[in-house]
């Protein structure tokens, strides 16, 4: 990937956490599990993206399967908080992670732009 596409990245990653401060990890990577940019420790990032890449491709798998339309997001609420996955166009995938008591819906607002300007990034 190149610096220019990795910058722009990184700077939509920069403005979803400035328009959602309470969001603690963004994650861009590919469909394929790769990581293309991210606020997350480097070894934490490599796991997370081949995570949110799979959890991507079984949430749409169960959208299809039980004739729920297109997937809009795949949301893993544990006791401490969420990481929600976004589908970020045919390359992408946008995961986010926030706190127990988070605001969802300003997250799913903000998020859903940001995949889509990540798509838009990715061709």
């Amino acid at each position: 990937m190149g610096v220019s596409r990795q910058v722009e990245l990184q700077e939509v990653i920069r403005q979803l956490r400035q328009a959602v401060p309470e969001i603690t990890g963004v994650m861009v990577a590919s469909t394929d599990g790769l990581s293309l940019a991210s606020d997350l420790p480097e070894a934490e990032a490599a796991r997370t993206a081949a995570m949110a890449a799979t959890a991507l491709g079984l949430g749409k798998r169960i959208a299809q399967t039980s004739n729920l339309g297109g997937l809009e997001e795949v949301v893993v609420r544990g006791q401490s908080g969420y990481m929600v996955v976004y589908s970020a166009g045919d390359k992408g995938v946008l995961a986010v992670a926030a706190p127990a008591g988070a605001n969802l819906g300003l997250i799913h607002l903000e998020a859903r732009g940001a995949a889509q300007r990540i798509a838009q990034v990715l061709g």
